[in-house]
Protein backbone atom coordinates (compact mmCIF):
# COMPACT_ATOMS: atom_id res chain seq x y z
CA UNK A 1 0.00 0.00 0.00
CA UNK A 2 2.94 2.54 0.75
CA UNK A 3 3.82 2.28 -2.89
CA UNK A 4 1.02 3.89 -4.07
CA UNK A 5 0.75 7.71 -4.68
CA UNK A 6 -0.84 9.53 -1.52
CA UNK A 7 -3.30 12.32 -1.07
CA UNK A 8 -3.18 14.67 2.02
CA UNK A 9 -5.95 15.21 3.68
CA UNK A 10 -5.86 18.76 2.88
CA UNK A 11 -5.48 18.44 -0.50
CA UNK A 12 -8.56 15.40 -0.50
CA UNK A 13 -10.84 17.53 0.54
CA UNK A 14 -9.61 20.43 -1.80
CA UNK A 15 -9.92 18.22 -4.29
CA UNK A 16 -13.49 16.78 -3.35
CA UNK A 17 -14.87 20.64 -3.60
CA UNK A 18 -13.35 21.42 -6.34
CA UNK A 19 -15.21 18.37 -8.27
CA UNK A 20 -18.67 19.98 -6.52
CA UNK A 21 -18.39 23.60 -7.39
CA UNK A 22 -17.46 24.75 -3.39
CA UNK A 23 -13.88 25.91 -3.68
CA UNK A 24 -14.26 29.16 -5.78
CA UNK A 25 -16.27 31.84 -4.40
CA UNK A 26 -20.40 31.36 -5.54
CA UNK A 27 -20.31 34.37 -8.06
CA UNK A 28 -20.83 34.39 -11.57
CA UNK A 29 -23.93 33.87 -13.79
CA UNK A 30 -26.20 30.92 -12.88
CA UNK A 31 -29.25 30.87 -15.59
CA UNK A 32 -29.33 29.04 -19.06
CA UNK A 33 -26.39 27.11 -20.02
CA UNK A 34 -24.36 28.48 -17.16
CA UNK A 35 -26.91 26.66 -14.75
CA UNK A 36 -26.86 23.59 -17.29
CA UNK A 37 -23.05 23.27 -16.99
CA UNK A 38 -22.85 23.81 -13.35
CA UNK A 39 -25.78 20.87 -12.86
CA UNK A 40 -23.69 19.11 -15.45
CA UNK A 41 -20.28 19.16 -12.69
CA UNK A 42 -21.80 18.44 -9.91
CA UNK A 43 -24.00 15.20 -11.32
CA UNK A 44 -27.60 16.31 -9.76
CA UNK A 45 -29.57 18.60 -7.75
CA UNK A 46 -31.84 16.43 -4.62
CA UNK A 47 -35.12 17.34 -5.14
CA UNK A 48 -37.03 17.91 -1.25
CA UNK A 49 -40.03 19.03 -0.20
CA UNK A 50 -38.89 20.59 3.16
CA UNK A 51 -38.85 24.53 3.09
CA UNK A 52 -38.03 25.90 6.42
CA UNK A 53 -35.33 28.21 4.21
CA UNK A 54 -35.34 27.24 1.00
CA UNK A 55 -36.35 23.61 -0.04
CA UNK A 56 -32.84 21.64 -1.22
CA UNK A 57 -32.71 21.63 -5.15
CA UNK A 58 -33.18 25.57 -4.45
CA UNK A 59 -30.37 25.58 -1.82
CA UNK A 60 -27.70 23.79 -3.52
CA UNK A 61 -28.01 26.00 -6.07
CA UNK A 62 -27.49 28.91 -4.30
CA UNK A 63 -24.95 27.50 -2.28
CA UNK A 64 -22.96 27.45 -5.41
CA UNK A 65 -23.73 30.45 -7.40
CA UNK A 66 -25.47 33.59 -4.60
CA UNK A 67 -26.78 35.10 -8.07
CA UNK A 68 -29.49 31.87 -8.48
CA UNK A 69 -32.94 32.42 -8.97
CA UNK A 70 -35.72 29.67 -8.75
CA UNK A 71 -37.19 30.77 -11.92
CA UNK A 72 -33.71 29.65 -13.94
CA UNK A 73 -34.59 26.12 -13.19
CA UNK A 74 -38.00 26.23 -13.98
CA UNK A 75 -36.87 27.80 -17.48
CA UNK A 76 -34.01 24.90 -17.88
CA UNK A 77 -36.73 22.26 -17.08
CA UNK A 78 -38.81 23.52 -19.98
CA UNK A 79 -36.41 23.74 -22.74
CA UNK A 80 -35.91 19.82 -21.61
CA UNK A 81 -31.31 20.33 -20.85
CA UNK A 82 -32.51 18.47 -17.84
CA UNK A 83 -35.08 16.02 -16.56
CA UNK A 84 -36.32 14.65 -13.31
CA UNK A 85 -35.60 11.39 -12.02
CA UNK A 86 -34.07 8.45 -9.39
CA UNK A 87 -30.90 8.42 -8.14
CA UNK A 88 -30.37 7.68 -4.29
CA UNK A 89 -33.33 10.24 -4.40
CA UNK A 90 -35.65 12.30 -6.44
CA UNK A 91 -33.10 14.54 -8.43
CA UNK A 92 -32.59 17.29 -11.40
CA UNK A 93 -29.71 15.24 -13.76
CA UNK A 94 -28.56 16.48 -16.83
CA UNK A 95 -30.40 15.55 -20.55
CA UNK A 96 -27.17 13.81 -21.55
CA UNK A 97 -27.73 11.18 -18.80
CA UNK A 98 -31.51 9.80 -19.98
CA UNK A 99 -30.11 7.30 -22.24
CA UNK A 100 -28.02 5.72 -19.35
CA UNK A 101 -31.30 5.35 -17.21
CA UNK A 102 -32.69 2.82 -19.74
CA UNK A 103 -31.47 -0.56 -17.94
CA UNK A 104 -32.14 0.92 -14.40
CA UNK A 105 -35.56 0.99 -16.00
CA UNK A 106 -35.71 -2.27 -17.35
CA UNK A 107 -34.50 -3.64 -13.86
CA UNK A 108 -37.27 -1.19 -11.81
CA UNK A 109 -39.71 -2.86 -13.84
CA UNK A 110 -40.03 -6.25 -12.38
CA UNK A 111 -38.42 -5.47 -8.94
CA UNK A 112 -40.93 -2.40 -7.70
CA UNK A 113 -43.71 -4.42 -9.03
CA UNK A 114 -42.63 -7.24 -6.36
CA UNK A 115 -42.00 -4.71 -3.68
CA UNK A 116 -44.97 -2.50 -3.91
CA UNK A 117 -47.64 -5.07 -4.49
CA UNK A 118 -46.79 -6.38 -0.53
CA UNK A 119 -48.54 -3.06 0.39
CA UNK A 120 -50.69 -2.05 -2.59
CA UNK A 121 -54.10 -3.54 -2.47
CA UNK A 122 -56.11 -5.39 -5.49
CA UNK A 123 -55.99 -3.21 -8.37
CA UNK A 124 -52.69 -1.78 -8.40
CA UNK A 125 -51.16 -3.23 -11.58
CA UNK A 126 -54.57 -3.09 -13.75
CA UNK A 127 -54.33 0.43 -13.55
CA UNK A 128 -51.14 0.38 -15.59
CA UNK A 129 -52.94 0.88 -18.56
CA UNK A 130 -55.43 3.09 -17.46
CA UNK A 131 -53.35 5.87 -16.51
CA UNK A 132 -51.23 5.61 -19.54
CA UNK A 133 -54.29 5.91 -21.88
CA UNK A 134 -55.48 8.84 -19.28
CA UNK A 135 -52.36 11.04 -19.88
CA UNK A 136 -52.09 10.01 -23.46
CA UNK A 137 -55.66 11.23 -24.44
CA UNK A 138 -55.67 14.45 -21.85
CA UNK A 139 -52.25 15.49 -21.61
CA UNK A 140 -50.28 15.85 -18.28
CA UNK A 141 -51.82 14.91 -14.68
CA UNK A 142 -51.18 14.99 -11.38
CA UNK A 143 -51.43 12.53 -8.46
CA UNK A 144 -54.80 14.56 -7.80
CA UNK A 145 -56.09 14.13 -11.15
CA UNK A 146 -56.25 10.00 -11.33
CA UNK A 147 -57.79 7.86 -8.57
CA UNK A 148 -60.93 9.52 -8.29
CA UNK A 149 -63.47 7.19 -5.90
CA UNK A 150 -60.65 4.91 -4.80
CA UNK A 151 -60.31 3.50 -1.14
CA UNK A 152 -57.23 4.78 0.85
CA UNK A 153 -56.26 3.41 4.15
CA UNK A 154 -54.80 4.68 7.56
CA UNK A 155 -52.41 6.85 5.82
CA UNK A 156 -48.62 7.23 5.34
CA UNK A 157 -46.66 7.38 2.12
CA UNK A 158 -47.23 3.61 1.28
CA UNK A 159 -50.66 4.00 1.82
CA UNK A 160 -51.45 5.61 -1.98
CA UNK A 161 -54.51 4.82 -3.73
CA UNK A 162 -54.14 2.16 -6.93
CA UNK A 163 -54.06 5.11 -9.55
CA UNK A 164 -51.26 7.04 -7.31
CA UNK A 165 -49.17 4.33 -7.13
CA UNK A 166 -49.62 3.40 -10.93
CA UNK A 167 -48.11 6.90 -11.89
CA UNK A 168 -45.39 6.81 -9.62
CA UNK A 169 -44.27 3.41 -10.90
CA UNK A 170 -44.64 4.19 -14.60
CA UNK A 171 -42.69 7.14 -13.46
CA UNK A 172 -39.95 5.27 -12.41
CA UNK A 173 -39.81 2.88 -14.90
CA UNK A 174 -39.64 5.69 -17.79
CA UNK A 175 -43.18 5.01 -19.27
CA UNK A 176 -43.88 9.06 -17.80
CA UNK A 177 -41.60 11.92 -17.74
CA UNK A 178 -42.66 14.89 -14.70
CA UNK A 179 -42.63 17.80 -17.62
CA UNK A 180 -42.70 20.44 -14.81
CA UNK A 181 -43.55 20.87 -11.10
CA UNK A 182 -46.27 23.17 -10.11
CA UNK A 183 -45.34 24.40 -6.86
CA UNK A 184 -44.23 21.33 -5.42
CA UNK A 185 -46.34 19.02 -6.86
CA UNK A 186 -45.12 16.76 -9.74
CA UNK A 187 -46.61 17.17 -13.31
CA UNK A 188 -46.35 14.03 -15.21
CA UNK A 189 -46.86 13.35 -18.93
CA UNK A 190 -45.99 10.70 -21.70
CA UNK A 191 -41.90 10.28 -21.83
CA UNK A 192 -42.26 10.74 -25.54
CA UNK A 193 -43.38 14.55 -25.36
CA UNK A 194 -40.75 15.47 -22.34
CA UNK A 195 -38.15 13.67 -23.40
CA UNK A 196 -35.81 14.92 -26.67
CA UNK A 197 -35.74 12.64 -29.40
CA UNK A 198 -32.20 12.77 -29.72
CA UNK A 199 -32.09 11.39 -26.28
CA UNK A 200 -35.06 9.08 -26.64
CA UNK A 201 -33.50 7.47 -29.49
CA UNK A 202 -29.77 6.72 -28.10
CA UNK A 203 -29.90 3.23 -26.93
CA UNK A 204 -26.54 2.55 -25.37
CA UNK A 205 -25.81 -0.99 -24.45
CA UNK A 206 -25.99 -2.50 -20.30
CA UNK A 207 -21.63 -2.25 -20.88
CA UNK A 208 -21.41 1.08 -22.59
CA UNK A 209 -23.73 2.30 -20.03
CA UNK A 210 -22.09 0.91 -17.19
CA UNK A 211 -18.63 2.55 -18.49
CA UNK A 212 -20.10 6.33 -19.00
CA UNK A 213 -21.83 6.42 -15.59
CA UNK A 214 -18.87 4.94 -13.56
CA UNK A 215 -16.18 7.27 -15.22
CA UNK A 216 -18.34 9.83 -14.51
CA UNK A 217 -19.34 8.92 -11.01
CA UNK A 218 -15.31 9.34 -10.63
CA UNK A 219 -15.03 12.17 -12.14
CA UNK A 220 -17.19 14.17 -9.89
CA UNK A 221 -16.28 12.50 -6.77
CA UNK A 222 -12.68 13.35 -7.64
CA UNK A 223 -11.38 10.21 -6.18
CA UNK A 224 -13.81 7.07 -5.03
CA UNK A 225 -14.30 3.38 -3.51
CA UNK A 226 -16.19 1.52 -5.53
CA UNK A 227 -19.48 1.49 -3.66
CA UNK A 228 -19.04 4.82 -3.51
CA UNK A 229 -19.14 5.03 -7.37
CA UNK A 230 -22.26 2.26 -7.53
CA UNK A 231 -24.00 4.99 -5.14
CA UNK A 232 -23.61 8.07 -6.43
CA UNK A 233 -25.92 7.57 -9.59
CA UNK A 234 -27.44 4.54 -7.80
CA UNK A 235 -28.28 3.22 -11.63
CA UNK A 236 -25.32 0.73 -11.55
CA UNK A 237 -24.83 -2.11 -8.96
CA UNK A 238 -22.34 -2.51 -6.50
CA UNK A 239 -21.27 -6.12 -8.52
CA UNK A 240 -20.88 -3.54 -11.78
CA UNK A 241 -19.39 -1.55 -10.13
CA UNK A 242 -16.52 -3.60 -9.10
CA UNK A 243 -16.16 -5.27 -12.76
CA UNK A 244 -15.47 -2.11 -14.15
CA UNK A 245 -12.71 -0.63 -11.46
CA UNK A 246 -11.21 -4.31 -12.11
CA UNK A 247 -11.59 -3.90 -16.02
CA UNK A 248 -10.59 0.14 -15.92
CA UNK A 249 -7.14 -1.01 -13.49
CA UNK A 250 -6.21 -3.72 -15.70
CA UNK A 251 -6.86 -1.14 -18.85
CA UNK A 252 -4.99 1.64 -16.89
CA UNK A 253 -7.86 4.07 -17.39
CA UNK A 254 -7.81 4.48 -13.32
CA UNK A 255 -5.41 4.19 -10.86
CA UNK A 256 -5.15 3.78 -7.24
CA UNK A 257 -4.74 6.23 -4.60
CA UNK A 258 -4.40 6.36 -0.60
CA UNK A 259 -6.55 9.21 0.48
CA UNK A 260 -5.78 10.07 4.54
CA UNK A 261 -9.20 10.48 6.56
CA UNK A 262 -9.53 13.29 8.83
CA UNK A 263 -8.54 11.22 11.69
CA UNK A 264 -5.40 10.27 9.63
CA UNK A 265 -6.23 6.96 8.82
CA UNK A 266 -5.20 5.73 4.92
CA UNK A 267 -7.65 4.37 2.56
CA UNK A 268 -7.40 2.98 -1.01
CA UNK A 269 -9.61 4.99 -3.79
CA UNK A 270 -9.34 4.72 -7.39
CA UNK A 271 -8.79 7.88 -9.74
CA UNK A 272 -8.46 9.40 -13.21
CA UNK A 273 -4.74 9.78 -13.78
CA UNK A 274 -5.12 12.99 -15.01
CA UNK A 275 -7.48 13.96 -12.14
CA UNK A 276 -3.74 13.14 -9.99
CA UNK A 277 -1.43 14.65 -12.18
CA UNK A 278 -3.27 18.23 -11.89
CA UNK A 279 -2.38 20.79 -9.40
CA UNK A 280 -4.33 20.67 -6.70
CA UNK A 281 -7.11 23.66 -6.35
CA UNK A 282 -6.91 25.89 -3.51
CA UNK A 283 -10.07 26.32 -1.82
CA UNK A 284 -11.81 29.76 -1.38
CA UNK A 285 -11.93 31.03 2.32
CA UNK A 286 -15.94 31.77 2.09
CA UNK A 287 -18.16 30.90 4.83
CA UNK A 288 -21.41 29.05 3.48
CA UNK A 289 -24.78 27.75 4.61
CA UNK A 290 -24.96 24.06 3.07
CA UNK A 291 -28.32 22.28 2.09
CA UNK A 292 -28.55 18.93 4.60
CA UNK A 293 -29.11 17.48 1.15
CA UNK A 294 -26.03 18.87 -0.80
CA UNK A 295 -24.61 16.16 -2.56
CA UNK A 296 -21.53 16.84 -1.01
CA UNK A 297 -22.42 15.94 1.96
CA UNK A 298 -25.49 12.94 0.25
CA UNK A 299 -22.68 10.22 1.20
CA UNK A 300 -22.50 10.29 5.57
CA UNK A 301 -19.63 8.38 5.62
CA UNK A 302 -17.90 9.56 3.45
CA UNK A 303 -18.26 13.24 4.67
CA UNK A 304 -17.17 11.86 8.05
CA UNK A 305 -14.39 10.19 7.33
CA UNK A 306 -13.28 12.92 4.89
CA UNK A 307 -14.21 16.29 7.33
CA UNK A 308 -14.74 14.35 10.75
CA UNK A 309 -18.39 15.75 10.72
CA UNK A 310 -20.81 13.74 12.06
CA UNK A 311 -24.31 14.48 10.41
CA UNK A 312 -27.64 12.58 10.80
CA UNK A 313 -30.55 14.66 10.03
CA UNK A 314 -33.10 14.46 12.29
CA UNK A 315 -36.23 15.61 10.63
CA UNK A 316 -37.76 11.72 11.59
CA UNK A 317 -36.42 11.78 15.01
CA UNK A 318 -38.97 12.33 17.90
CA UNK A 319 -38.60 15.67 18.96
CA UNK A 320 -37.56 15.13 22.75
CA UNK A 321 -35.05 12.58 21.15
CA UNK A 322 -33.32 15.33 18.78
CA UNK A 323 -29.74 15.91 19.24
CA UNK A 324 -29.64 19.17 17.26
CA UNK A 325 -33.14 19.82 16.06
CA UNK A 326 -35.54 19.42 12.76
CA UNK A 327 -33.82 20.57 9.98
CA UNK A 328 -29.89 22.03 10.59
CA UNK A 329 -27.83 22.89 7.97
CA UNK A 330 -24.35 22.32 8.17
CA UNK A 331 -21.60 25.08 7.34
CA UNK A 332 -18.60 25.35 5.47
CA UNK A 333 -15.46 27.61 5.62
CA UNK A 334 -13.02 27.40 2.99
CA UNK A 335 -12.36 23.69 2.79
CA UNK A 336 -13.73 22.95 6.56
CA UNK A 337 -16.64 21.86 8.01
CA UNK A 338 -17.15 24.33 10.97
CA UNK A 339 -20.46 23.59 12.44
CA UNK A 340 -24.16 23.42 12.01
CA UNK A 341 -27.01 26.14 12.12
CA UNK A 342 -30.36 25.83 13.23
CA UNK A 343 -32.46 28.45 10.94
CA UNK A 344 -36.14 28.77 9.88
CA UNK A 345 -37.47 31.32 7.72
CA UNK A 346 -41.11 33.16 8.84
CA UNK A 347 -42.05 34.80 5.77
CA UNK A 348 -45.25 35.97 7.61
CA UNK A 349 -42.95 37.68 10.10
CA UNK A 350 -40.60 38.86 7.45
CA UNK A 351 -37.79 37.28 9.24
CA UNK A 352 -34.82 34.57 9.16
CA UNK A 353 -35.29 32.96 12.98
CA UNK A 354 -31.92 31.53 14.18
CA UNK A 355 -32.12 29.70 17.10
CA UNK A 356 -28.82 28.07 17.68
CA UNK A 357 -25.56 27.62 16.13
CA UNK A 358 -23.06 24.58 17.22
CA UNK A 359 -19.52 25.38 16.17
CA UNK A 360 -17.52 21.76 15.89
CA UNK A 361 -15.35 20.92 18.75
CA UNK A 362 -11.53 22.07 18.57
CA UNK A 363 -12.85 24.97 16.81
CA UNK A 364 -14.40 28.30 18.23
CA UNK A 365 -16.67 30.71 17.56
CA UNK A 366 -14.42 33.57 17.23
CA UNK A 367 -15.83 37.60 16.65
CA UNK A 368 -14.40 36.90 12.56
CA UNK A 369 -16.13 33.48 12.38
CA UNK A 370 -19.81 35.25 13.84
CA UNK A 371 -19.18 37.88 11.53
CA UNK A 372 -18.80 35.96 8.07
CA UNK A 373 -21.97 33.98 9.75
CA UNK A 374 -24.01 36.89 10.04
CA UNK A 375 -23.06 38.17 6.76
CA UNK A 376 -23.94 35.06 4.95
CA UNK A 377 -27.24 34.31 6.97
CA UNK A 378 -28.19 38.03 5.80
CA UNK A 379 -28.17 37.13 1.75
CA UNK A 380 -29.58 33.77 2.79
CA UNK A 381 -32.74 35.58 4.55
CA UNK A 382 -32.88 37.70 1.15
CA UNK A 383 -32.82 34.43 -1.08
CA UNK A 384 -35.69 33.31 1.47
CA UNK A 385 -37.53 36.35 0.72
CA UNK A 386 -37.33 37.86 4.14
CA UNK A 387 -35.39 41.01 4.94
CA UNK A 388 -34.12 40.51 8.59
CA UNK A 389 -32.30 38.65 11.07
CA UNK A 390 -34.02 37.36 14.42
CA UNK A 391 -31.62 35.47 16.82
CA UNK A 392 -32.95 33.86 19.96
CA UNK A 393 -30.79 34.93 23.06
CA UNK A 394 -28.78 31.78 23.45
CA UNK A 395 -28.29 31.18 19.60
CA UNK A 396 -24.33 30.58 20.36
CA UNK A 397 -24.34 27.24 21.44
CA UNK A 398 -21.32 25.31 23.07
CA UNK A 399 -20.36 21.92 21.36
CA UNK A 400 -22.55 18.70 22.17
Amino acid sequence: MSTLPHLSNADARALFLDRHALAEPPAGPCKGGDLAALIDRIGFVQVDSINTVARAHQMILWSRRQAYKPAALDRLHAQRAVWEHWTHDASILPMHLFPHWRHRFARDRARLVARWTGWQRDGFHEKFDEVLRRVADHGPVTSADVGEGEARGAGGWWDWHPSKAALEYLWRVGDLSITRRDGFRKVYDLTERVIPAAERGAEPSAADSTEALCAAALDRLGFATPGEIAAYWGAVTPDEARDWAQSALRAGRVQEVIIAGADGAPRRHLIHPETLAAPTPEPATRLRILSPFDPALRDRKRAERLFGFHYRIEVFVPEPQRKYGYYVFPVMEGARLVGRIDAKAFRDEDCLRIRAFWHERGLRASRNRLARLEAELARLARFAGVSRLDFSPDWQRDPL
